[in-house]
Parts: C-alpha cells; structure tokens; sequence
C-alpha cells in the first residue's frame, strides 16, 4: 500500500534526539537563574531578570523546534541562497555605526523592537545549508580545485571576515571548523584542506597578535597564575570553579565564584559555576547528553535520504558538538579564554534559538530517514554519501 502520510507531519521521532536537547534547556533554565541572580539583583534589582528573558526564549525556541520539525528539510535546499543573503546583508548592517548595539567595544548585536539578536549565530546555519546545498550539487566534482572548494572556502571567508570585524573571534573559529569539516565529510581532498589551514595560519596569527587581549589569552591560558589579577584573572576563578564542586557539588544556589569573582558566569563561563554547584555528576550527565544528541546527529545523517540531508545534519551535529567541545577546553583551560557560549545552556537568545532550529531540523531529517540498517559507502570520488546515491539538487 501506498504511504499516505503528508510530508509535513513526518511519521517519526528520535525521541532521544528531542529529549536530550530539552533536559539540557532544562538544566541551562536553572543555571542561569542560579549564576545570575546576584548580579540581576546589583544592576535591575530583580533576581529573576536574566531567567525572565531566557525562559521567553527558552519557549520560543522550543516551540520552533516543534514546528519546524514537520516541516520537509528538502525546503532549504530552494531556499538555500536567500538564507546566505539575509544573514551576509545581517553582517554588513550590524557593522554599522549607529546601526549596530555596541556592547564592550563590539558591535554584535542588532535590534528589532523589544528583541536583540546577534546575526553571527544565524551565520552559522545559514553557511550549514548553503555548504550542503552547494556540495550535493556538486558532489561528482567535489575533488576539483576551482569547482568543490575554492567557491565554499571564499563564501565562507566573506562570512568568516566580517564575524571577525565585529569582533568574534570565538565564533569566526569556530565557523572556519564547521567549515572545514564538512568538506572533508563531503569528499573534498586532505591537501586543498590542508594547504587552506596553511595558507591561513598567518592571517590568523596577525589578528591575534594586533590584539592585545587576544595574545594576552593566547600567552596566559598555559600557566594563568603567572598574572592572576589580570589576564588570567577569569580563567583562574574558573578553574578554582571546576575544582571546587567536588563529586556532589556545593549545591544549587551556594556557588561562591558568581558572587562577582567570575566574569560572565551566566554566558560563556556557565560550565564552570554548574560544576561547582552541581559537581562532577552533573558535568558527565551534562556530557552525556551532549554525546546522545552528537551520536543521533550522525545517525541522521547516515540514514538521510539524500545528499543535502546528509550533509546537512553533520554540519548541524558540528554546530552543536564543536561549539560545546571548545567552550568546555576553554573553562577548563585546555583551549586560550575566547567568547563561544554553551549551546542550551549559557543566557543569550539567538544561540538558543539557533541551536533549537537545529534540533528542529536534525528531527525532521532523522524522521524521513530510510532505516539504520542502511550502511553507507565512500564513493570513488572520496565522499561520504548513501549507497543509494541519491543526488540532491538534480
């Protein structure tokens, strides 16, 4: 019998992959509540003034989550190229003076109305689709030079410069590596990648050595104590953070680091206070929930129906994986202090939102997905594409 069922309301749901995201927000309500309410108390007198407008987007975000999960992913792949030109028209306009909300000597932010979003965040997925869109398209000539990686390296470049003129650093690096990965996933050669990583790696060392902080961050994250009181400052409390929870925690609420010692303990550093309150349990529960959503990522994308499903999952896999590996390194002092905040946990809206659309768009992915025993195979052209070879975009 024919399958009747509306494309618009798939008949499945990877249930872990919606739950896991959900008991994160959940924990991340908390922690924001928890780590902000002294410093909401010192600037709006209302304790509840950061979970007030986290829990708005916390809703808005899951209800998106909700809708856009039955709507057909294969929609984004016509809509690919409008998406890339609102975010870049997004990323020329917050650069203007008067334009763009400075905050901190950065202009990241822009205002609609009572909202204020920050364009860097809905970069990141539109650069997602348009890399899958382009590289099923172009997958029987993904190995050429001027054909699969020259256009996707300077599309993404353009992207990548003007997140640093804001500045981002955090987020123009981390974009670069959802970048990268990707076309390696799709089958583009190790040396054209390897020769780009080269060839950048100067550009790279001049913004951060025409920076002050940043080469400060860069020089300090090793042995922070050397300047305690300065560069260092941040990432020693946040290690005194991580170290002083213990197994069980000191307990919601009794965190001693966001009384004011820690910078940013309800955004970037937030890692480092749920540690502290909630201990090492609450670290690997946190982690393991990471690790589900990363691991039905990739499954998504390995029963995807096609070449843009496929590739499209693993670079919202990596948005969420990546950027929750490199905040964890960076508040544990593996990787130099750089703003990328914890996705589903940290205050902020627009990487929220962001994350949650992800999550919308992995679900419908996964529901229209051909079964798991379906294996996948590396074609002769070096791509990692479904045995059925379906092509996206033809």
């Amino acid at each position: 019998m024919k399958d009747t069922t509306p494309a618009s309301a798939p008949p499945e749901c990877d249930h872990l992959l919606m739950i896991a995201p959900l008991l994160l927000l959940g924990i991340g309500l908390v922690m924001v509540f928890s780590s902000s309410g002294v410093l909401a108390v010192d600037r709006y007198q209302d304790p509840t003034f950061f979970l007030k407008k986290q829990l708005l987007y916390a809703v808005l975000g899951t209800g998106l989550m909700l809708f856009i999960r039955r709507i057909p992913y294969q929609l984004y792949n016509r809509l690919a190229y409008l998406i890339l030109f609102i975010s870049l028209f997004l990323l020329i306009i917050v650069l203007i003076p008067g334009v763009g909300v400075r905050i901190r000597s950065a202009s990241r932010w822009l205002r609609l109305g009572p909202l204020v979003i920050q364009p860097s965040e809905f970069a990141k997925l539109a650069i997602i689709i348009f890399l899958a869109y382009s590289m099923a398209r172009k997958q029987e000539k993904i190995r050429y030079f001027s054909i699969g990686f020259l256009p996707h390296i300077i599309i993404a470049g353009i992207f990548i410069v003007l997140i640093e003129k804001e500045p981002d650093f955090g987020t123009a690096m981390a974009l670069a590596g959802i970048t990268f990965l990707m076309l390696f996933v799709g089958g583009t050669r190790l040396t054209h990648i390897f020769l780009a990583v080269i060839a950048a790696s100067p550009l790279v060392v001049y913004v951060i050595l025409k920076n002050k902080m940043r080469l400060e961050r860069m020089t300090t994250f090793i042995d922070p104590w050397k300047n305690p009181q300065e560069a260092g400052y941040q990432l020693v409390h946040s290690l005194q953070a991580l170290g002083s929870g213990g197994f069980w925690g000191l307990g919601i609420g009794k965190s001693r680091e966001k009384l004011f010692y820690l910078p940013d303990s309800h955004t970037d550093f937030i890692f480092s206070i749920l540690a502290e309150e909630i201990g090492f349990l609450g670290v690997l529960i946190v982690i393991c929930l990471f690790l589900i959503i990363l691991m039905r990522g990739i499954a998504a994308s390995l029963k995807a129906q096609d070449n843009f499903g496929a590739y499209l999952a693993i670079g919202l896999t990596a948005l969420i994986g990546l950027q929750a590996a490199i905040n964890m390194a960076v508040v544990s002092g593996i990787l130099p202090t750089k703003g990328l905040s914890l996705p589903f946990l940290s205050y902020g809206g627009s990487s929220l939102i962001v994350n949650m659309v992800a999550i919308g768009i992995l679900l419908n992915i996964s529901s229209q997905g051909r079964g798991t025993k379906e294996a996948l195979t590396r074609s002769p052209k070096g791509a990692i594409i479904p045995a059925r070879g379906v092509q996206a975009g033809k």
